[in-house]
């Protein structure tokens, strides 16, 4: 299991997110499902092959809490930030991004788009 923190450099995060990467297919696809809660300062980092909007899109089936959803773009720029509620069907960022950050959503406050990010893996 690869691990990274999350770091927001425009709003700088008294904790960091601690998050575990999820790069291959079913990796992405299985995300935070059947996972019964998540600590506030975890979460997992998806990470797709190529930037765009369709490919990011989630899904919260099988979800059994809320999660904060961040969208981030090949140049580690926040593109969108949504909270995401369970069994829903679609979530899709307004614009195309690379990475999907889903962590507690505590964290809703602590994202704008437009921040810069750093993840800085361990």
């Amino acid at each position: 299991m690869r691990l990274a923190l999350i770091q927001n450099l425009t709003r700088p995060l008294e904790n960091l997110v601690r998050v575990r990467l999820c790069t291959s297919y079913w990796e992405r696809l299985r995300g935070l499902m059947f996972q019964s809660r998540l600590a506030p300062f975890e979460g997992i980092l998806l990470i797709e092959p190529d930037e765009g909007r369709l490919q990011t899109a989630i899904h919260m089936l099988f979800m059994q809490f809320d999660i904060a959803v961040i969208w981030i773009n090949r140049a580690k720029r926040v593109v969108d930030v949504r909270h995401a509620y369970p069994w829903a069907l679609i979530y899709l960022p307004q614009q195309p991004a690379l990475y999907i950050l889903e962590t507690h959503p505590s964290h809703l406050a602590h994202f704008r788009v437009d921040d810069d990010i750093e993840i800085t893996l361990l």
